[in-house]
């Protein structure tokens, strides 16, 4: 099964990245698709899923950025044909010990966002680090850690593109958020962004591609 919010995703983060890549994205999109939608173990469709991005190194960069959208899928979808607190087995934690290494971030803030929804909550940056990660909390300090350059620089969501994109630039390489920064701070400028806002993200964007591909994902999650 797939996710009808997970396939909108797909279709926006493809659409994007080809603006600036261009490839023909028809055939990468069908099999992505069966990927996603196909009844199989969630490890046999990780699997698959590499496959897919084996055969198309032109969309590399968006890899792991697909393992998360795999992962909501699971959570939204796949998980319903499961028993009830499969969650809770021996099967699932080893699902989690094996990925441990996969995925990025931006599972964390689309899980955020599918919460906000189901709530009818307006999504915003606070409510994101305070109330969902609690980095706050003495208990969740590794997510402190890792959201240190955002922590730091939360005053940018009442800035412009242009500033968040220098900041970002600035971010050491090996900052666990850095490739995520861009995308992730502008969407949180305005959740609510028109089309003339998503031509400013695209303007100061970094690696244009890849942040536009990932901004597309979050809108997608950010609107009901």
């Amino acid at each position: 099964m797939i996710d009808s919010k997970v396939q909108k995703a797909i279709d926006a983060a493809l659409q994007s990245f080809t603006a600036y890549t261009p490839i023909d994205v028809s055939e990468l999109k069908a099999k992505l698709t069966d990927v996603f939608a196909a009844e199989e173990d969630f490890l046999d469709k990780v699997d698959a899923l590499d496959d897919v991005f084996d055969d198309y190194p032109q969309v590399e960069a968006l890899r792991e950025v697909f393992f998360d959208l795999l992962m909501v899928n699971f959570f939204s979808a796949d998980i319903n044909r499961l028993e009830e607190d499969y969650l809770d087995s021996p099967e699932w934690e080893e699902i989690e010990e094996e990925t441990l290494d996969r995925g990025t971030e931006l599972l964390n803030v689309l899980l955020y966002l599918n919460e906000c929804n189901d709530e009818s909550i307006e999504p915003s940056l606070e409510d994101y680090l305070e109330e969902f990660l609690l980095v706050g909390d003495d208990e969740f300090q590794d997510e402190h850690q890792i959201y240190e350059p955002v922590i730091a620089n939360q005053i940018l969501v009442e800035s412009t593109p242009a500033e968040v994109s220098r900041v970002a630039a600035g971010l050491p390489d090996d900052d666990e958020l850095k490739d995520l920064f861009y995308p992730v701070m502008t969407f949180f400028q305005n959740v609510q962004a028109s089309e003339a806002d998503g031509q400013e993200v695209a303007a100061h964007a970094i690696e244009k591609d890849f942040d536009m591909a990932v901004y597309s994902i979050l809108l997608v999650f950010g609107h009901d």
